[in-house]
Order: structure tokens, then C-alpha cells, then sequence
């Protein structure tokens, strides 16, 4: 497949519409123009691509309304990143079309982005932020465990119950984990079990996982005798 593959498509579906159609007008891959209208300005690739991207952003310095046109593609591309396109040329104001054969599906059409924020999320990053100790995580890693700062909670609770079963109150006061009894009722690492209704242990793994935290609880001012 060419570009130009596309452009039958792309002209008959504006031409539906209305529009008067030409190719290549100066940098610009479409220029559609109906009555006294502002044009309207489709950039075509064969794959979603940041070079499309930017002849968009390009084309925006000209005019409002500009779409980006790329074919429908299989599985592992138009699918699986689908989502993320679509999020993409919404935050910029790009429109964007999609060529199947000779029919084009409208997926967003161009206009101004006013991001919502997630006033929810943003508020537990901060909690998060501002709850861990220090800086244990190597920024641009991936496929390690990473320190949250419930982790950390979680050591600080697991070095206090190494003397034995205790009450979720009482550890949560030695620990100075104000969220012990949850900690240690919803055993998200498996590292406690509860023996009696409100005192809880630590396992063996819990063990384990104690002695080799040593850093990280070295991190939090703790050491393991």
C-alpha cells in the first residue's frame, strides 16, 4: 500500500459531505474546502507515527481543523493502541480518520482540550509522596519490586510482631503505622496470619522477607538484631 492508496477514500468521504477536494496544496496532503467554511486539512500516513503527528501540529499553525488519516492495520498495531491514539489527538486538537478499503470511519473530530484532572489519583500520589521514606526506588527501572510506602508500613509492623503474636492495636502504637490493623488483616504480601480475633503473627515468609529487607529497613532507621 501507498499513501496516495488512500486518498480515494479520503476524497469521497468529504465530497459526501459537501466539500470540495484537492491534493497537495503546498505542504498539505488534503485541503477540503464547503462554501464559506474555514478548510479543513487531513494529513495521510499508512501507520500512526510521531512524523504524522507533527504535520498535524504543523498544519494546526494554518488552520483549525486538521485530521490525521492512517489505514485500518491488524492486531498489533490500530488495536492494541487504539486508546492511546485517540487520548493523543484529543489533547492536541487533531481530528482523526481511519481507512478500511474504500469506506473512512470518523473517529474524533479536531477542537480544543481541556484536560479533566483526576482530582482522586492526583491526591494519592501526593499521600504516597509524602508518606514514603526517602528515595528507595531507582527512577527508569522496570520488572523489579518497587518501595511503596505501604511496604514500608508493612516492614515497620513485621519488625515489631518478630517478638511475637500481638494485638493489631498494639502494633499499630509501636510501629507508628496508624493503618496497622488493615495491614495486617488484608496481608497483602503474606507475610501475617491471624491467630486469635485481633492478634496477628508474622509467617515464614514474613520472616524471610524480614531478613532480606535489611536496607530497606536500615531506610526506615530499623535493624534486625
Amino acid at each position: 500500500m501507498r499513501e496516495s492508496d488512500l486518498y480515494p477514500a479520503l476524497k469521497g468521504f468529504l465530497e459526501a459531505q459537501g466539500y470540495v477536494v484537492k491534493a497537495e496544496i503546498g505542504a498539505c496532503d488534503i485541503m477540503a474546502v464547503r462554501g464559506g467554511e474555514l478548510p479543513v486539512v487531513v494529513e495521510m500516513k499508512l501507520t500512526f507515527s510521531l512524523a504524522l503527528v507533527m504535520q498535524g501540529i504543523a498544519r494546526q499553525a494554518l488552520f483549525d481543523d486538521v485530521y490525521l488519516a492512517v489505514p485500518v492495520s491488524g492486531d498489533k498495531g490500530w488495536k492494541l493502541r487504539y486508546r492511546d491514539i485517540i487520548a493523543l489527538c484529543r489533547r492536541l486538537g487533531l481530528g482523526l480518520l481511519a481507512v478500511k478499503g474504500d469506506a473512512v470511519e470518523p473517529h474524533l473530530d479536531p477542537g480544543p482540550y481541556a484536560p479533566r484532572k483526576n482530582v482522586r489519583r492526583a491526591g494519592a500520589l501526593l499521600k504516597e509522596f509524602h508518606r514514603r521514606v526517602g528515595d528507595p526506588n531507582q527512577g527508569g527501572t522496570t520488572g523489579i519490586k518497587r518501595m511503596t510506602a505501604y511496604r514500608q508500613d508493612a516492614l515497620r509492623c513485621g519488625m515489631v510482631l518478630r517478638a511475637g503474636p500481638l494485638k493489631a492495636s498494639l502494633v499499630s502504637k509501636a510501629a507508628e503505622v496508624p493503618r496497622a490493623a488493615t495491614i495486617l488483616r488484608d496481608d497483602h504480601y503474606g507475610w501475617f496470619q491471624r491467630v486469635e480475633r485481633g492478634i496477628y503473627a508474622l509467617t515464614d515468609k514474613g520472616l524471610t522477607e524480614l531478613a532480606a529487607a535489611k536496607d530497606d529497613l536500615a531506610a526506615l532507621g530499623l535493624a534486625l538484631p
